[in-house]
C-alpha cells in the first residue's frame, strides 16, 4: 500500500459485484469500491455494506427494491470508476483519511464524531496536499469587518436567523461563524424559542468556508478547538428538533454540512450541494463527516466528497440530504 518513501502507492481496491461469490474484503485503510453492471444479488447487497462505496447502473434496482443507499447509480460505471480513481490518485491522503473517518465515526455519538473529524482535518492541514492547494490560492484579501454578518428577528416563538454577507455569498468565515453561533446559543438558552429558521441573504444560502481565511489559524491545535468548540454544527445538532434550514443557490462545503444537522432542511428547486474539500487536500471540516452520513449513509457521503460534483435538489431529496423542495410562489 505504501512505497519506500511512505507515500500511498495503492489507494483503491475494486470489488466486482457481478461475481456470484462476491464478498467484501477486510478493510485495510484503502478505499474499497464496488462495481456492478447488473442486478445486485442478495450476496452482493450484503457485500456493499462492508465497502466504502459502490458504483452501479440503474439495473442494480432489482426486484423493485431500488438502489441500496450503499450504492450510487451512474450512467457509465467504467467512466465513473476512472474519474473516482483519478481523484483518489490526485489526493490520496485526503481520500483515504476521509474513508477512515467515515468508518470510524459511523457509530459514535455526534460530539465524539466531530472530534474525530477535527483531529483528521488538523492533520491534513499539515499535509503536502493542502500545502500544494494553498500555494495556488495565496493573495486573497481577508474580508473587511461587516456591521451585521448575521441578522436576527423574533416573531412570537420563532427566531429567524439570516446569514448576511451576500457580497461574499455568505461564506462561512470568522464573522459569519461567530454571529451564527451566538444566535444559535440564544435559542439554546431561551426556552421560549420553539422554532429556529435559518436562511441566507443574496444569491445563495452559503458558499462554504471563506477561502481567504484558509490556513490563517495561529496553530493546528487552536484550529481544532475553534472547529469543535466554536463551530455551528454542534449547536444546530442540539437544536435539531426545533431547527429548519432553508437553502437556495449553489451551496458548498460548510453550507451543506451545517444544515444537514437540522431536523428539517428545505431547498429551492435550483439548489445544488457540493463538497470540494478532498481536491484541496482536506476533508469536510464543518461537521460534514458526521451530519451528511447520518442523512445519506457514509457511502454516498464519500461519493459526494470524492467527486466534488454538485448534487441537484431532486437527487438530494431522494437520498435524504434534504427533506423538502420548496415550490415557487
Amino acid at each position: 500500500m505504501l512505497d519506500e518513501g511512505g507515500r500511498v502507492a495503492d489507494p483503491l481496491v475494486l470489488v466486482d459485484l457481478d461475481d456470484p461469490d462476491v464478498t467484501a474484503p477486510a478493510a485495510d485503510g484503502r478505499l474499497l469500491v464496488g462495481v456492478g453492471t447488473g442486478p445486485l444479488t442478495s450476496r452482493a447487497r450484503l457485500a456493499v455494506e462492508g465497502l466504502d462505496l459502490s458504483l452501479v447502473t440503474e439495473g442494480a434496482a432489482a426486484e423493485g427494491r431500488g438502489v441500496p443507499r450503499e450504492c450510487v447509480a451512474v450512467m457509465d460505471v467504467e467512466e465513473e470508476v476512472a474519474a473516482t480513481y483519478a481523484v483518489v490518485r490526485r489526493s490520496p491522503q485526503a481520500a483515504l483519511v476521509l474513508g477512515q473517518v467515515l468508518r470510524a465515526s459511523e457509530g459514535l455519538p455526534v460530539a465524539a464524531a466531530l472530534d474525530v473529524e477535527s483531529f483528521a482535518y488538523s492533520m491534513l492541514l499539515a499535509g503536502d496536499e493542502f500545502r500544494r492547494w494553498l500555494s495556488g490560492n495565496v493573495g486573497r484579501a481577508i474580508p473587511p469587518r461587516a456591521e451585521e454578518p448575521v441578522l436576527l428577528g423574533r416573531d412570537g416563538n420563532v427566531l429567524h436567523v439570516t446569514l448576511n454577507r451576500p457580497e461574499r455569498r455568505n461564506a462561512y468565515g470568522r464573522q459569519v461563524r461567530d454571529g451564527l453561533t451566538e444566535a444559535l446559543s440564544v435559542a439554546l438558552l431561551d426556552p421560549s424559542v420553539e422554532r429556529v429558521v435559518l436562511d441566507g441573504a443574496g444569491s445563495c444560502f452559503c458558499s462554504g468556508g471563506d477561502l481567504a481565511e484558509f490556513g490563517t489559524a495561529p496553530d493546528l491545535v487552536t484550529a481544532h478547538f475553534v472547529r469543535t468548540m466554536a463551530g455551528a454544527g454542534r449547536l444546530v445538532h442540539a437544536l435539531a428538533a426545533r431547527a429548519e434550514v432553508r437553502m437556495h443557490g449553489p451551496c458548498v462545503g460548510a453550507g451543506v454540512e451545517i444544515p444537514a444537522f437540522a431536523g428539517t432542511v428545505t431547498a429551492a428547486s435550483g439548489t445544488t450541494f457540493t463538497l470540494p474539500e478532498v481536491a484541496m487536500g482536506l476533508i469536510p471540516g464543518a461537521g460534514g463527516t458526521v451530519s451528511i452520513p447520518r442523512r445519506v449513509g457514509r457511502w454516498r457521503a464519500l461519493y459526494l466528497a470524492l467527486t466534488g460534483r454538485p448534487l441537484d435538489a431532486a437527487t438530494a431529496r431522494s437520498w435524504g440530504l434534504i427533506d423538502h423542495i420548496a415550490t415557487a410562489d
